[in-house]
């Protein structure tokens, strides 16, 4: 694939993770919502690898500054390690169960983790509170980040 298609199709990769995150808002518990944008950062990460990150890592960030919300810092640095670890483990791997439990375990260390750890660093929230509230994040992201992979191999 040449480098500029390859640009067009992340790009647009971005355009969708962002319609579906500030848009498509399905709320789940508390200020924690059905984030659809990582149905299509799961297939991107599955189809492309860790140049995908991208997707994850601005769509985060535009759909936030989209939404008119404060902007903070941990989600895009979760998205980040998410997209690394994914990007370079799914397209490697085979099995699907392993694709499974991997994205899993990236996800619950990307947002029940370090997205948990920065935010009581830097705005001094008490641990349980937001460890018990990214852990919700993380039940609902990983399942639309495994749709995602999922459908890559209907696509």
């Amino acid at each position: 694939m040449k480098q500029n298609q390859k640009t067009a199709l992340l790009s647009l990769g971005i355009a969708l993770y962002v319609v579906l995150s500030a848009f498509v808002i399905i709320p789940i518990v508390n200020r924690i919502k059905l984030d659809l944008g990582y149905i299509v950062f799961g297939l991107y990460l599955n189809t492309f690898g860790i140049p995908a990150s991208i997707v994850g890592v601005a769509g985060c960030i535009i759909a936030e500054l989209l939404k008119g919300g404060s902007f903070r810092i941990a989600w895009p640095i979760g998205q980040a390690f998410i997209g690394i670890s994914l990007g370079y483990l799914l397209p490697k791997t085979e099995k699907t169960p392993l694709k499974i439990l991997y994205s899993i375990l990236s996800v619950f260390i990307g947002i029940g983790l370090i997205k948990t750890i920065i935010e009581v660093l830097m705005y001094q929230f008490p641990f349980l509170l937001k460890f018990s509230s990214n852990m919700a994040a993380f039940v609902v992201d990983a399942i639309s980040l495994i749709i995602g992979i999922l459908l890559n191999k209907k696509i």
